[in-house]
């Protein structure tokens, strides 16, 4: 038998609801955490940031070869990064140097840290 992951019916605790709901996140609040997030969703990125917070600077073609991924991919991913925040970038002459960013550290270490 399957268990709903609804109420059978409406069992407000008001005083705790409406002491939390003054207090509920406005979305503007949460859109740049979500994205973060979000980010670190995919394997490969995941991967690709860890590996970054383990160097100063890595470029694509390095991380390409460290990962056994395609440069296109690789470049991909580093631009959903860049975007969210969690890694910058350089050019260095003909070359593209990413960074990992101190929030991305940061929230690294919490996704690795809740690992069953």
């Amino acid at each position: 038998m399957a268990v709903s992951d609804r109420c059978e019916l409406l069992c407000l605790d008001l005083d705790v609801a409406e002491e939390l709901r003054a207090v509920f996140p406005d979305p503007s609040a949460t859109d740049g955490p979500a994205a973060r997030a979000k980010a670190l969703g995919d394997p490969t990125r995941l991967a690709l940031a860890l590996t970054l917070a383990r160097a100063d600077e890595l470029c694509v073609c390095d991380l390409a070869w460290i990962s056994g991924r395609s440069e296109n991919l690789v470049s991909h991913h580093l631009r959903t990064l860049r975007t969210a925040g969690l890694v910058t970038s350089r050019r260095d002459g003909k070359m593209v140097l990413y960074a990992i960013t101190d929030s991305a550290r940061e929230l690294l270490a919490c996704v690795m840290a809740a690992r069953a």
